[in-house]
């Protein structure tokens, strides 16, 4: 007979199910047809060391980060998104504030991330989330969308983009990524 901790069981849980949130990311629709997301999962030792960068970025005065990375740390997978070196649509739609040619020409480094994005890739991004999140909630996984889990791992590599944002999954009585202090 074999059997298994609820511990163990929840881990595999979350990481099925973040398995399926990454493929809902990269099958949900997107501008044109083209893909420029980027995802990925972290879970194991490698939360630690999400978290250990969080508290370290905290030091730059943004005492959120450390809220968060208890977050990372109640968390047993984090799903990570990103965009990819602000790709643009070719639509010239001008709702990032210019035409496609100076979304390359006015690329910089911001606090956190790297823009302008084009809008519209920005606005795939949000319905590859909205697609993610609503696998987890499909099984009941507790889940929110954070920003400073995504700037953190782009900065320790564990996504690869110019903006990144994180969803921490955890398997709890109540969800520990709400009613935070």
């Amino acid at each position: 007979m074999v059997i298994k901790r609820l511990d163990e069981i929840d881990e595999e849980t979350a990481i099925d199910v973040a398995k399926y949130m990454l493929a809902s990311m990269i099958t949900a629709p997107k501008t044109k047809g083209v893909n420029d997301l980027t995802v990925s999962m972290v879970y194991g030792d490698d939360l630690n060391r999400l978290s250990d960068k969080m508290r370290s970025l905290s030091e730059n005065g943004d005492k959120n980060y450390i809220r968060d990375a208890k977050g990372v740390d109640d968390a047993l997978v984090v799903v990570l998104i990103g965009i990819k070196e602000s790709r643009y649509a070719g639509l010239d739609c001008g709702a990032c504030g210019f035409d496609c040619k100076g979304v390359v020409e006015n690329r910089r480094k911001g606090k956190d991330f790297y823009g302008p994005i084009c809008a519209l890739k920005l606005v795939d991004m949000g319905i590859a989330i909205g697609s993610a999140v609503k696998i987890a909630s499909m099984f009941n996984i507790d889940n929110r969308i954070m920003y400073r889990i995504g700037a953190a791992a782009l900065q320790i590599g564990q996504i690869d983009g110019d903006i990144a944002l994180g969803i921490p999954l955890t398997i709890m009585g109540k969800n520990p990524f709400f009613d935070r202090r």
